[in-house]
C-alpha cells in the first residue's frame, strides 16, 4: 500500500522567516495538496539558547499571509501532538540509549576547556573517526569508569559513532543517487548535555513518530542526510524512512553563493516575508508584505525560484501551482534572486487584481501616511485608475495622493517659459464648460473645441492642465483625474494654479 503523504515545515524559532524557508514551506505545501495529503508546522525549538520570544507567531503569521496554513501544527494541534520538539523531550532519550546500547553511539564526557584545547592543538578539527580514541568518551574509558562518572551526574553528551569505511547512499528525488563515504562526516553530538536532542536525532525520531512521507528541505542539509540516515538505519525503522527531497538554494543576485539577510540589506531589498523586530535589540528587518507585495505575487515568484511547468507561463495563481507541481520539474541548480524580477510578478498582479480586494491595504497605506480615506466607492474608481502605474501596494500613495489632496506646489518650470494671459483666459474659460455629469471623452472634446476657438493646438494645453491637477508630469488620462475629482475641484484647482503661474 502507497504511503499517504504527509509533509512537514520545521523551522526553528530564531528570528525572521527567509525567503528560501517560505519557499521550502510552500513546496511542502504544493505537493501535499496536490497529493491529497497533510501539511504540518512542526517547531524545532530544541536550541533553547537560540530560542526567540515571539518567533513562532511570527512564523504562522508569514504561512497565513501567504494562504499556506498547515492542517497540523503547534496553533491547530492534530493527531501527532506535541507539535513542539521542546514539549518531546521525554522521547527522545530512549533512542539515545538504545543506540549506546546496540554500539552506534557514544557517551562523550569532555569538558567545553578540553574541546577547546585540542582545536587549538589539531587546525580543523573535528570529533569523529580519527580523533575519538583520544578523548575522554565511553570507547576509550573502562565500564567502570563510565559508570561511576555517570552515577556522579557528569556532565556528558551522547555522539553517533560513525563507521569505517562505508558509503552511505540514498535517491534524492531531485538530484538521483547520492552518495557519502562515512571516513569524512564527524561523530555529531544526538543528544546535548541538557538532556535536550540536537537537530539529527530530533529531526529523525520526529519524523518517524508523525509518518512523515516525504522529507522537503534546502540543499544546505545534504551533508547531514548521511548522519540522518544511518540514523534511521540504527533505530531500525530504515523501511520506513521518508524519501528525500533537497532543494536547490536561492542565490545572491550576482549568483555567488546563497542569499542571506546581509545581502539584501547591502542592497536595498527584503529577504524576509514580513517585518521583524528583533525583541532583544529592537532591530527592524524589512518584509515583502509591508513593503507592498500582494500574497499571490510573493507566492508566484517564490515558486519560480527553481521550478517551472515546463511552458513560457509565468503568473500562477495558487491553486495553478497545486495542479501544476510536480518535483521532476524542480531545479537541481540554484535560482538567483532578481528583485526587479519580484517586482514585475507584483506588478502583474495589482494590473489584474479587482479594486475590492486591493481596496483594504491600500487604505492602510494612506492611513499610514495620515490620510484617513472614507469614501470607498470613490478610493476603489482611483485604484482603477491608477493600478497600471504601480508595481508595489505602497506605490499607491505617490501615484493616487493628489485625488485627496490638492497640489501646494506645481512644476512651474514646465509651464512658465510658455505661460501667456491668452492661456490663462483659456483656462478660465475652460471652467465654464466644466460640470459633473461629463465622462472623460466629452471633457476631452469640450477641451480640444475651445483650444480651437483660442488658436491653440490642444496638445500645448494639456501638459499645462496636467500640471494644474496633479502639480506634476505625471498620472493617468488627464480627463479621468478630472472626472475622478468633480468640477468643483477640478475648477478650484485650474484657478489656484493660474493663480500661481501668474
Amino acid at each position: 500500500m502507497e504511503k499517504k503523504v504527509r509533509v512537514r515545515f520545521a523551522p526553528s524559532p530564531t528570528g525572521g522567516l527567509h525567503l528560501g524557508g517560505v519557499r521550502t514551506a510552500l513546496f511542502n505545501y504544493l505537493f501535499a495538496k496536490k497529493h491529497n495529503g497533510t501539511f504540518i508546522l512542526r517547531v524545532e525549538d530544541t536550541d533553547q539558547t537560540r530560542f526567540v520570544e515571539g518567533a513562532e507567531e511570527y512564523i504562522t503569521s508569514c504561512l497565513q499571509w501567504c494562504g499556506i496554513s498547515p492542517d497540523e501544527s503547534p496553533a491547530i494541534g492534530g493527531p501527532f501532538a506535541p507539535y513542539r520538539q521542546s514539549e518531546r523531550k521525554a522521547t527522545y532519550k530512549q533512542y539515545a540509549d538504545q543506540l549506546i546500547t546496540d554500539g552506534y553511539a557514544y557517551y562523550a564526557f569532555d569538558t567545553p576547556e578540553e574541546l577547546d584545547a585540542k582545536r587549538k592543538e589539531i587546525p580543523n578539527f573535528t570529533y569523529g573517526l580519527s580523533t575519538r580514541d583520544g578523548m575522554r568518551n565511553s570507547l576509550t574509558l573502562s565500564e567502570t569508569a563510565v559508570s561511576e562518572l555517570l552515577a556522579a551526574n557528569t556532565p556528558y553528551v551522547v555522539r553517533i559513532k560513525m563507521p569505517k569505511d562505508e558509503l552511505v547512499s540514498f535517491n534524492d528525488l531531485i538530484r538521483g543517487f547520492v552518495s557519502f563515504d562515512t571516513n569524512l562526516v564527524d561523530d555529531k553530538v544526538l543528544l546535548k548535555a541538557d538532556g535536550m536532542p540536537t537537530y539529527h536525532l530530533a529531526v529523525v525520531a520526529d519524523d518517524k513518530a508523525m509518518e512523515i512521507s516525504h522529507i522537503f528541505r534546502g540543499e544546505e542539509w545534504l551533508p547531514s542526510a548521511p548522519i540522518h540516515i544511518l540514523l534511521w538505519r540504527y533505530l531500525g525503522w530504515e523501511d520506513q524512512m521518508p524519501q528525500w527531497v533537497h532543494l536547490p538554494l536561492i542565490l545572491k543576485p550576482d549568483g555567488n553563493g546563497k542569499l542571506s539577510k546581509r545581502d539584501g540589506d547591502r542592497l536595498g531589498f527584503p529577504v524576509y516575508a514580513q517585518n521583524w523586530t528583533d525583541p532583544k535589540t529592537g532591530d527592524l528587518t524589512k518584509g515583502f508584505k509591508e513593503l507592498g507585495f500582494m500574497p499571490e505575487a510573493f507566492v508566484n515568484l517564490l515558486a519560480m525560484l527553481g521550478w517551472n511547468d515546463g511552458t513560457d507561463q509565468e503568473i500562477f495563481s495558487l491553486e495553478e501551482l497545486v495542479e501544476k507541481f510536480s518535483i521532476e520539474r524542480v531545479s537541481k541548480a540554484g535560482a538567483k534572486f532578481d528583485f526587479e524580477k519580484a517586482k514585475w510578478y507584483n506588478h502583474e498582479w495589482i494590473k489584474t487584481a479587482a479594486a475590492e480586494k486591493l481596496l483594504p491595504a491600500v487604505k492602510a497605506v494612506f492611513a499610514d501616511q495620515g490620510v484617513a480615506i472614507n469614501d470607498d466607492v470613490h478610493l476603489s474608481k482611483i485604484i482603477d485608475l491608477i493600478k497600471d502605474r504601480c508595481n508595489l501596494i505602497t506605490d499607491f500613495f505617490t501615484q493616487g495622493i493628489y485625488f485627496f489632496v490638492a497640489p501646494s506646489e506645481y512644476d512651474s518650470a514646465a509651464v512658465k517659459p510658455k505661460w501667456s494671459e491668452e492661456k490663462a483666459l483659456f483656462f478660465k474659460a475652460y471652467t465654464q464648460l466644466i460640470s459633473d455629469g461629463f465622462s472623460a471623452a466629452e471633457l476631452e472634446e469640450k477641451f480640444k473645441e475651445l483650444a480651437v476657438t483660442h488658436n491653440f493646438k490642444p496638445g500645448e494645453l494639456m501638459l499645462p492642465l496636467r500640471i494644474m491637477l496633479v502639480g506634476g508630469k505625471f498620472g493617468p488620462g488627464v480627463f479621468d483625474i478630472a472626472v475622478a475629482l468633480g468640477a468643483e475641484e477640478t475648477k478650484e484647482r485650474i484657478a489656484n494654479a493660474i493663480a500661481a503661474f501668474n
